[in-house]
């Protein structure tokens, strides 16, 4: 049986359920994230894409992760403040999970199964978009930048479909 994104579920950062059906339509990036990285400047990018393409059907999805380096070892609370207050993020974010090992949370597991293990996570900040149906549409690297030209132009390919 085929699968997409939107058949996966997080918990929302703020508490609550996170389906990703609940962004059926649109296109969406998701980027496991770090508060103590050396990439984490990289969540004023996020948020300037988001803004920049929000409006268009862009959904930004940050999904904390301490699998790196145990560079978000905070509460949901104690990452939600930081993004907001560091870098004014307003895009959704989930709780904290797993990207890697045993305990990898469903979505990632399907996307190492779908991509294979070179296309599943390295460090912080790897990225995956998905089209307007839910497909996977892409994988950009941790030091791919949110204003990649490359990410950014496969990013305008799906919002034009």
């Amino acid at each position: 049986m085929a699968r997409t994104a939107y058949d996966f579920s997080f918990r929302s950062i703020a508490g609550g359920d996170l389906p990703l059906s609940k962004f059926r339509g649109k296109a969406l990036l998701v980027v496991n994230v770090a508060s103590q990285c050396g990439l984490t400047p990289q969540y004023a990018g996020l948020e300037a894409l988001w803004k920049a393409k929000g409006g268009k059907g862009l959904v930004i999805l940050g999904v904390p992760a301490n699998d790196f380096g145990a560079q978000e070892p905070g509460t949901e609370a104690e990452i939600k403040t930081f993004c907001e207050t560091r870098f004014h993020v307003d895009f959704p974010m989930t709780a904290k999970e797993h990207v890697i090992g045993p305990k990898v949370h469903p979505l990632y597991k399907w996307l190492a199964e779908e991509l294979g293990e070179a296309a599943t996570p390295k460090w912080n900040f790897h990225k995956y978009l998905f089209d307007r149906e839910g497909g996977i549409a892409g994988t950009f690297g941790s030091r791919t930048e949110p204003n990649d030209a490359a990410m950014n132009a496969e990013i305008d390919k799906v919002l034009t479909k």
